[in-house]
């Protein structure tokens, strides 16, 4: 079994995850959240493996590199980094309901990097600006902090329908609407130092790549209207006292602005290629 084989398996343990999560709280069944947790935690050890995995296989392959350089290899680490963190949220706080609304993300993100028709999972030598050192820590920081924003977005929807719904339903087995503020709030903290760490890094990374710091490029022009978003939602939280469902709201035009700056600008014209077909990760 190479390490594509794996990877995609890990997307059928997202699936169930996220079906028993949805269905602990559509059927009122508190039973299925251990269950539904420890198929999250395989889920994460599998796809942990499956990325090992790719990185030994491409130093037996003679090109050896951290698998973070195309829109596969970004694609399944950022599934990673979702389930990761929500269980570290979840193990402290005992939300366990709120992964009903998280671990789907991880799952999507699998399948369109398994299934999608226009992605290739094959093992690339690295072209000469992604050799570099700054590379893991430029990714890996812009992913915890896309992570953080995923799972904002997932707590900002839940928050909505706690909201629209107070005790009925479901609902009324959700943390309260205030306490899923406040997380959500850390969350968004949390997800912009590490969105700032990451433009940052890669910003040292183009002037060592490029001899530029910044160049306008479409990915670094949309980080960076994602960065003013939760900016402004930040400051708008701290200065204007904005609260409950404008927040929330924001957060969730925040998250689709990081979608777009990770998908959509793939297709505009610019130094950063992230992974249409043959195309690689740039700083």
């Amino acid at each position: 079994m190479n390490s594509s084989n794996l990877l995609s398996i890990t997307t059928f343990i997202y699936g169930l995850a996220a079906f028993l999560y949805i269905a602990a709280m559509v059927f009122k069944k508190p039973l299925i959240l251990k269950p539904a947790t420890w198929t999250a935690i395989t889920g994460c050890a599998v796809n942990a493996a499956g990325i090992s995995m790719r990185w030994i296989e491409s130093y037996k392959l003679g090109i050896g590199h951290a698998p973070l350089t195309n829109l596969y290899e970004s694609l399944i680490f950022f599934a990673l980094v979702i389930v990761l963190l929500y269980l570290i949220i979840e193990h402290k706080y005992k939300y366990n309901l709120l992964g009903a609304f998280i671990t789907p993300l991880a799952c999507l993100a699998m399948a369109y990097a398994s299934l999608s028709p226009n992605i290739n999972d094959r093992i690339q030598p690295l072209i000469p600006a992604l050799q570099s050192n700054w590379l893991i820590a430029h990714v890996v920081a812009c992913f915890i902090g896309y992570a953080a924003f995923a799972i904002s977005f997932g707590i900002s929807l839940a928050y909505l329908l706690k909201k629209k719904q107070g005790s009925k339903n479901f609902f009324n087995h959700f943390p309260d609407a205030d306490i899923l503020h406040e997380l959500n709030h850390q969350l968004i903290i949390f997800g912009f130092l590490f969105l700032t760490i990451g433009i940052i890094t890669g910003a040292v990374w183009a002037n060592s790549a490029w001899g530029r710091y910044w160049g306008w490029d479409p990915k670094e022009t949309w980080s960076l209207v994602t960065w003013f978003v939760y900016a402004t939602l930040l400051h708008a939280r701290m200065t204007r006292g904005w609260t409950g469902k404008r927040i929330a709201l924001l957060s969730m035009v925040g998250f689709l602005a990081v979608l777009f700056t990770y998908f959509g600008v793939n297709y505009l014209p610019g130094l950063h290629s992230y992974g249409v077909l043959e195309k690689t990760i740039s700083p």
